[in-house]
């Protein structure tokens, strides 16, 4: 039995993963973001802002609580757990059933995988992401969350943002789009 097929272009929808990796590929530490670049953080919100996004009940537990559910955004939460409850966001059982659920009941050109790790392997294996925000810190972190290797044949690449670090944001980083070749 075959895996049914998620290429988004079918729903009129891009599905797109957005994440900050360090030099050495981690994404975290004991559940935490380990760096803090408020013009990456802008840049975040302003690209996921009035679009769902959909996260694991981990990544979701890890955003600080005056901040969550994200705002102004479809919070989805994929959890295990059956009894799982969270004010103001869409429980869910599995990727497939987030993304069934935005198809059915959002009207959205672009939803947003925004993490953890364990999220980010899952969608790239399942081959259901068509674009990708990722934030290259120029810096190496001690972490325990890693973003997987990804095969940069199967993508075309546009830089959208470099930054020098300065006194706010203390790390350089590049912000890139990478668009699925089919």
């Amino acid at each position: 039995q075959s895996t049914p097929s998620y290429k988004s272009s079918r729903f009129n929808m891009i599905i797109s993963l957005i994440v900050a990796v360090a030099k050495n590929r981690v994404i975290g530490k004991n559940n935490q973001l380990i760096w803090h670049l408020p013009k990456d953080m802008k840049f975040f919100m302003d690209t996921t802002i009035h679009h769902p996004v959909i996260m694991g009940r981990k990544n979701f537990e890890s955003i600080p609580e005056k901040y969550r559910p994200l705002k102004n955004r479809d919070n989805i939460i994929i959890t295990r757990n059956q009894n799982y409850t969270a004010e103001g966001c869409i429980i869910v059982h599995s990727i497939e059933e987030s993304i069934e659920y935005v198809k059915k009941n959002l009207k959205t050109n672009e939803l947003f995988i925004i993490g953890g790790g364990e999220i980010y392997k899952k969608c790239l294996e399942m081959n259901v992401v068509d674009r990708m925000y990722i934030t290259h810190i120029k810096t190496a972190f001690d972490g325990d969350t890693f973003f997987p290797e990804i095969n940069a044949k199967n993508w075309s690449t546009e830089t959208i943002m470099k930054h020098v670090k300065d006194d706010k944001n203390p790390h350089d980083f590049s912000i890139v789009r990478y668009n699925r070749i089919d």
